[in-house]
């Protein structure tokens, strides 16, 4: 028979209580974002844990398991990078995967609530918001550039392909091109360095100015494709996780079919073992295990590619049940993420070994990473296919499901945060907040979309998506270990996922109070040491522009120092009782319900049992 203690009995209580108001009032679901079989009736969970994995993976595996992984791979000696890579994986990669998706699921609140853990802190959630933001401005740019090359491929020959050399479809006169006969003057074109994708991609698709300086007009074309993504991006989470995690079932698995097919295809065609080779074949280079930078970049690269301290791990995991297995499903997101980037180079390099062969050049003048592989370098080797067009929508298709994904999750960051700071307003009115912020974002982005549009993705880049977020996961590692406490953080996992042995911690304790710490330290120091004013191929940024990418970083970053000010001015004591008190948890920090908190955390006091009840009154009418 089961026993029923006092925490029981009370955690009971509060939830029939909650219940019995909103059956008072007429209705028993807040919102569209919570079903009738969550557990966390007030936030909702996840209908599945089939589309929680989905979400996690969409998010991990992001476009640069495409256009980054496989380039370092090459760049550093092909399969010998694999071994830093893995190595980082261990020490930096998964440890503070499992921290931050264990941190969000323990306490189901966002990137800024989660840090009443630790109130001095709290400036760290917000820098993950607005990181999150600023990205996904930009973001959506990249995936609007797909959405309109995928309308391009729609057409035979492809518009940059070498039969169109001559073609007025972007622009470029035969005057201009002194054309002789198409095709010797296409080779004399590539030869001297200017391919008729550069071109294609510069003249056309972006209609680049010379500088940052020179705005330009809206590119109305690459306008029209940026409010489609939106509205694909707005459309998918207007009811939440509900039903985003129905679209994950899409986004999430096309682009393993694409691969596939891409791989099956490259490896047929004449050359491709060539590409693979120079990808990770017998040219591996294990003397460049010496070079320290080769540690440098496969540290980062994990550190992005996994998508830590964007503050999305916190948001998926929140909306997991309380006794779900963080653990195990850290494991496999971090090594499907990883094996996709290896899976991604094969399909990858095979294609550029035939683009090399027919150029007849070597594999390295024809490689690239970034926007010159995903734009210029790929969609070049496929328009030497047969049926061209066919593999280029699927590419750009690919490129397309691979950005929604991991945009679903930065929209999730910042309405979860909002939605968790005034729950009583918001909780209600998901859709409506996810129109508001894809609307504000569209706005925001439209100077991406101009001439100059280029150069403002890769400013936002440069000065938003790097060292901020070094920075951030440094103090997330920092807090939980030194300020909450490793070992208090160790035993609250225990509670979602049952004790585990003393050997079983011993390295996650080893990553968590040192290893990793140091690793990232490392890391940062480098990166500031190294850092050299961002360039847009040979077009040099203009003072202006360099000072605003560092007042973005700045304004990222001052809410860390802004809010543990604040957070000890407002405590109550002397100077050293007030730090005290701004390091140690909230009265209602624990798990979100009463049923979850059990001895360690107790029940609420009786006035926070009557919020708890009529802030769940509040939500349902409103």
């Amino acid at each position: 028979m089961r026993k029923y203690n006092l925490n029981n009995i009370t955690g009971a209580l509060f939830r029939n209580s909650a219940a019995a108001e909103q059956d008072k009032d007429g209705s028993s679901n807040p919102g569209p974002h919570v079903g009738k079989q969550d557990e966390n009736t007030d936030r909702g969970n996840w209908s599945s844990k089939r589309e929680y994995m989905l979400s996690m993976i969409g998010y991990a595996v992001g476009l640069g398991n495409v256009w980054r992984f496989p380039y370092l791979a090459y760049k550093h000696g092909g399969g010998a990078f694999l071994i830093p890579y893995t190595i980082m994986l261990a020490v930096a990669g998964l440890p503070l995967f499992f921290m931050e998706s264990s941190f969000g699921q323990f306490c189901s609140q966002g990137p800024i609530n989660v840090w009443k853990a630790v109130p001095i802190l709290q400036g760290v959630g917000i820098t993950m918001m607005l990181v999150s933001t600023f990205v996904a401005i930009y973001y959506n740019v990249i995936i609007a550039y797909s959405i309109y090359y995928l309308f391009a491929s729609f057409q035979n020959p492809l518009p940059w392909s070498l039969k169109n050399c001559s073609s007025t479809a972007y622009n470029i006169s035969a005057a201009a091109l002194n054309l002789t006969t198409q095709n010797q003057t296409c080779q004399d074109q590539i030869s001297a360095g200017q391919s008729l994708s550069e071109k294609y991609w510069d003249e056309v698709a972006l209609q680049r100015t010379s500088s940052m300086d020179e705005t330009g007009p809206v590119v109305w074309h690459l306008a029209l494709c940026l409010l489609l993504s939106w509205i694909l991006v707005g459309a998918a989470l207007f009811k939440g996780i509900k039903s985003s995690g129905k679209v994950v079932y899409f986004t999430a698995t096309f682009p393993y079919l694409v691969l596939l097919i891409l791989l099956i295809r490259g490896v047929t065609l004449e050359g491709a073992k060539d590409g693979i080779e120079f990808y990770i074949g017998s040219n591996s280079n294990l003397t460049k295990l010496a070079d320290a930078e080769v540690w440098k970049d496969a540290a980062t690269q994990i550190f992005f590619s996994l998508s830590i301290a964007w503050g999305g791990l916190m948001a998926l995991s929140s909306y997991n049940k309380f006794y779900n297995n963080c653990y195990q499903d850290s494991i496999i997101v971090c090594v499907t993420n990883c094996g996709t980037s290896i899976f991604a180079g094969f399909a990858i390099f095979s294609i550029l070994g035939h683009m090399a062969h027919v150029y007849q050049r070597p594999v390295s003048e024809v490689a690239d990473a970034g926007f010159g592989l995903a734009f210029i370098v790929y969609p070049d080797a496929l328009s030497k296919l047969p049926i061209s067009p066919l593999w280029s929508i699927l590419f750009f298709v690919m490129l397309i499901t691979l950005g929604l994904d991991s945009q679903f999750a930065g929209i999730e960051v910042i309405t979860t945060c909002l939605e968790d700071a005034y729950p009583k307003v918001l909780k209600s009115k998901r859709g409506l907040i996810t129109i508001a912020v894809c609307i504000v974002l569209f706005l925001l982005g439209l100077p991406c979309v101009t001439g100059a549009g280029i150069y403002w993705v890769n400013l936002i880049d440069t000065f938003c998506a790097g060292w901020i977020l070094l920075v951030a996961g440094l103090l997330e590692v920092l807090g939980l270990t030194i300020l909450y406490g490793g070992n208090r953080f160790i035993k609250d996992i225990e509670m979602m996922i049952g004790t585990k042995s003393s050997l079983f911690w011993l390295w996650w304790r080893a990553c968590w109070f040192f290893i990793t710490p140091v690793v990232l330290s490392i890391i940062l120091v480098w990166s500031l040491y190294t850092f050299t004013s961002p360039t847009y191929g040979s077009v040099a940024y203009p003072d202006w522009g360099i000072s605003l990418g560092w007042c973005m970083t700045a304004f990222c970053l001052i809410w860390i120092p802004i809010l543990a000010i604040w957070k000890v001015y407002k405590a109550s004591g002397g100077p050293w009782q007030r730090i005290k008190a701004a390091c140690s948890p909230t009265e209602d920090w624990g798990p979100y319900l009463e049923c979850h908190r059990g001895e360690r955390y107790g029940t609420r006091s009786v006035s926070d049992a009557n919020i708890f009840v009529i802030s769940n009154k509040l939500t349902t009418k409103l």
